[in-house]
């Protein structure tokens, strides 16, 4: 189904002038669950996520925390961005930073080019700045201040102060490529989702493009023009390339060959930044577009975005140390629709950890294995004479499997999740009304017995399969007591109801044990 084709995708690289809060580990969680996926259906798979390390605000925090922004950055890294990759259970391919050579030189290498081909100009630019956002802000962007920021202009996003800004600048001829995006957005709808997004970018982009002012030389943290090293490059421009810097953009174009171009998933505060100026970048240099942008919602928390400043951010490890990583993964993609806000409660969370992952999905594979040790000593049993509700069983295993696939190749995780958990509650019922437990007081129903714990043991089997990418940890666990061979994510999840059965079954503790109110 999949075999052979390349599957890219990228988180954004986050700004390191902060910890990771739960937005940041959703965004994660959805590229690497994403990633697993296609990598499980036999596709040369690559993921990749780091963090963004240059520009003024960056610049401010190390100064106001008496450090270099080198020094910072490196000491961010080490202590929170990357440990967020353990808390969630990510397995990215790479990581880059900014501060990479291999980012740095290979940006300056791309911004010749533009400049040598007449795509950068000199101009001068007056306007109001967002350091929060590192971007010019238009007079609709901005709002009056309240309290102590009374009397001035605020961004509506950061609710902080405008600077107002007079450089002379270098500018990209970003209005040179208007029409051009229009046919990318007509001839691929699908390049920007969801549907809202895509709308969203249309009607800026018909509005009408600016030239994008692509430098700075108020100070001097970032990648140097490489033409006039008094500037340096504007840190969106410098930020968006690191998703050809990191798979040899410059230096390697065998491996840039294989891997690019890529699908991007971004928050949808920086969807234009993707959908607009990173497209019109890669044409002026004569690259491909990436494959799509998939700007997704916002979590909120008490009707809020979550951010640090507004006093919403909830650190991961607040979850993962009490659910678990498992729980904190599925959660997230199961609760929300992937690509519109999503409420977060912790009353909502624990509910469904306690309904749908400890009741459902870790009772059902307890009470399985359990069964097969207690009536048949740990031998896996065989199916003797299916009937057509045994059957009924096969056929909705083969119909989670397609239809979880088909959901993830739309990127529609919640469906794909919410598919696979028909086999749960099939499986669930199938138990309830087949009643193992009362056939096996009776030596004449064995054949039947045999055949009902088969039908669930190979149920259960498929379920460890489908859920290994939201699931890693328990769906090992499992797969070790299924007595399967290999190891469960080397399975292929497209034809996940085909898996090889074991011949012995193992022991399994609870995959989701009981919290405890007030854990």
């Amino acid at each position: 189904m999949a075999d052979g084709s390349s599957f890219y995708i990228t988180t954004p690289i986050f700004y390191v002038n902060d910890v990771p809060h739960i937005g940041h580990a959703y965004t994660e969680v959805a590229a690497d669950v994403l990633a697993r996926w296609h990598r499980q259906a036999g596709e040369r798979t690559w993921s990749l996520t780091g963090t963004d390390e240059h520009g003024q605000k960056i610049l401010r925090t190390a100064t106001a925390n008496g450090v270099t922004p080198k020094e910072w950055a490196d000491k961010l890294v080490a202590e929170a961005w990357k440990p967020l990759l353990e808390t969630v259970d990510i397995a990215n391919d790479d990581f880059i930073r900014t501060t990479d050579e291999r980012h740095e030189r290979n940006v300056q290498r791309f911004l010749q080019k533009l400049y040598d081909d007449g795509h950068i100009y000199t101009g001068e630019y007056e306007g109001y700045y967002c350091v929060g956002c590192e971007e010019y802000k238009q007079q609709s962007e901005l709002v009056d201040g309240t309290g102590e920021y009374a009397g001035q202009l605020v961004c509506a996003i950061h609710s902080k102060p405008v600077e107002l800004l007079h450089e002379k600048n270098y500018f990209f001829r970003m209005s040179a490529f208007a029409d051009r995006l229009l046919a990318l957005y007509e001839e691929q709808p699908g390049f920007v989702q969801p549907e809202s997004a895509r709308n969203e970018v249309v009607s800026f982009v018909r509005s009408g493009l600016s030239d994008l002012s692509i430098s700075r030389s108020t100070f001097d943290w970032g990648v140097k023009v490489p033409w006039d090293e008094s500037h340096v490059v504007y840190v969106w421009f410098d930020a968006l390339l690191n998703y050809v810097t990191a798979v040899g953009y410059g230096e390697d174009d065998e491996e840039f060959a294989r891997r690019w171009p890529a699908h991007h998933l971004v928050g949808k505060d920086i969807l234009r930044f993707h959908a607009v100026i990173w497209p019109a970048m890669l044409m002026a240099a004569g690259l491909e577009v990436p494959r799509g942008v998939f700007g997704h919602g916002w979590l909120l928390v008490g009707g809020e975005k979550m951010s640090k400043s507004k006093l919403t951010g909830i650190a991961p490890e607040q979850i993962t140390s009490t659910f678990g990583s498992d729980a904190f993964r599925y959660y997230f993609l199961r609760a929300i629709s992937f690509g519109q806000d999503g409420s977060f409660s912790w009353e909502d969370l624990s509910a469904r950890y306690q309904a749908e992952l400890a009741n459902g999905f870790g009772n059902l594979a307890s009470r399985v294995i359990a069964m097969v040790n207690r009536y048949f000593e740990g031998a896996v049993p065989a199916a003797v004479a299916p009937t057509d509700v045994d059957l009924a069983i096969a056929e909705v295993e083969r119909r989670a499997t397609d239809a979880s696939w088909e959901a993830i190749d739309r990127f529609a995780i919640h469906e794909a999740i919410a598919a696979v958990w028909e086999l749960v509650d099939a499986l669930n019922g199938y138990i309830t009304e087949q009643e193992p437990w009362a056939l096996a007081k009776d030596p004449a129903n064995r054949e039947r017995l045999e055949t009902v714990l088969a039908t669930a043991y190979h149920g259960v089997g498929t379920l460890a399969v489908l859920l290994s990418p939201v699931l890693p940890k328990a769906t090992a666990k499992l797969w070790t007591a299924l007595g399967a061979p290999g190891s469960v994510q080397e399975q292929r999840i497209d034809r996940a109801h085909e898996w090889t059965v074991g011949e012995r079954v193992g022991t399994l503790e609870a995959l989701f044990p009981r919290i405890e109110a007030g854990e």
